[in-house]
């Protein structure tokens, strides 16, 4: 079919910040008593916000997390988004087209904007998304519900069922479907199956949105 609006997620599929974020956030949390694998850091907290991160942290590691736990953490974390961030394979290509060929498209994260201005300006894609940019602090409900990528299409006055949403997460492709949108599901971390089985199409490569959408 034919997509009025591409709604794209921002960490893991713009920018590659969750193997740097996860990390550090494993590497925090092991701190505090709660000992996780990185994947399982990856299954449980990616696609969430922050203020969900510490609830569920907390109900499993049974403490409560200091007041000031996010700010250290995003301080630490854009350290070395400074030093190490880059921008997923290929994405700058697929923006770059859907740019020239005026197709509409815009940006709805979970993350702060504070921390999409910055990993954004870093990687050099700042510029393709002007004020086309939402997260979840504009909404009641973050992701899984679908609340923010409603928002995104009625902001960008398109129809959910006209829209095309790229994730990377299992709560952020939950998020889609819920909103009654097709998803796209770019998997590199060997979650396909729970990806799929959300409703996602999963792919590989960020030129097979060009082709999904371009050749449809």
């Amino acid at each position: 079919m034919d997509y009025d609006l591409i709604i794209f997620d921002c960490d893991g599929v713009l920018v590659d910040s969750e193997p740097l974020s996860n990390q550090l956030l494993r590497d925090t949390l092991a701190g505090y008593g709660l000992d996780m694998t990185l994947d399982d850091v990856i299954d449980t907290f990616v696609g969430r916000s922050m203020s969900k991160v510490v609830s569920i942290a907390e109900d499993l590691g049974g403490f409560t997390l200091p007041d000031n736990f996010l700010d250290i953490l995003q301080e630490e974390t854009f350290e070395i988004f400074k030093r190490d961030l880059k921008p997923v394979e290929g994405i700058d290509h697929v923006l770059k087209t859907l740019q020239q060929k005026n197709h509409n498209y815009c940006l709805a994260s979970s993350g702060s904007f504070d921390k999409m201005d910055l990993t954004l300006g870093l990687t050099g894609l700042r510029g393709y998304f002007g004020d086309n940019i939402y997260n979840s602090s504009l909404v009641k409900r973050g992701k899984p519900y679908p609340d923010l990528f409603l928002h995104a299409a009625h902001e960008m006055s398109v129809e959910p069922a006209r829209c095309l949403v790229i994730e990377d997460s299992h709560p952020g492709v939950q998020a889609a479907v819920a909103a009654g949108m097709e998803v796209m599901a770019y998997s590199v971390r060997g979650f396909d199956d729970k990806l799929k089985k959300a409703g996602g199409l999963v792919f590989k490569d960020m030129r097979d949105i060009l082709s999904h959408v371009l050749d449809n």
